[in-house]
């Protein structure tokens, strides 16, 4: 069976956990890991429905991430672990947005915003 080159950049079964500020970064949720303590100390951040504020909780694959954006809200869900911080498309293999079907009214109202990033 051929897997996609993208699979030898997610982690193995032994490495189940990665910190979540670090799980941010590598995701490309957030452009630094300094930004992405700040983010997640700020205490807006909730792992399985629960707000954390600490940058070295542990996220483990089949968590899901309650994450707000300046454009709205995002619910992602982690498929697989990634080890590093590759390319977007990469990033994007390691997580499925579970609220992409809702529509988004503030992003409506206010289209002059930029993109999605995180509230800091």
């Amino acid at each position: 069976m051929h897997l996609p080159h993208w699979q030898s950049y997610c982690a193995d079964a032994g490495d189940s956990r990665v910190r979540i500020d670090k799980l941010l970064w590598y995701l490309r949720l957030a452009a630094s890991r300094n930004l992405a303590q700040a983010w997640v100390l700020a205490g807006h951040i909730r792992i399985n429905g629960r707000r954390t504020d600490k940058p070295g909780h542990a996220v483990k694959a089949g968590d899901v991430l309650t994450l707000p954006m300046r454009l709205g809200v995002n619910v992602i869900e982690i498929t697989t672990l990634p080890i590093r911080r590759g390319p977007a498309l990469e990033a994007q293999s390691c997580y499925r947005v579970l609220d992409g079907s809702a529509a988004n009214l503030i992003a409506d109202v206010q289209p002059i915003l930029s993109t999605g990033d995180p509230i800091p």
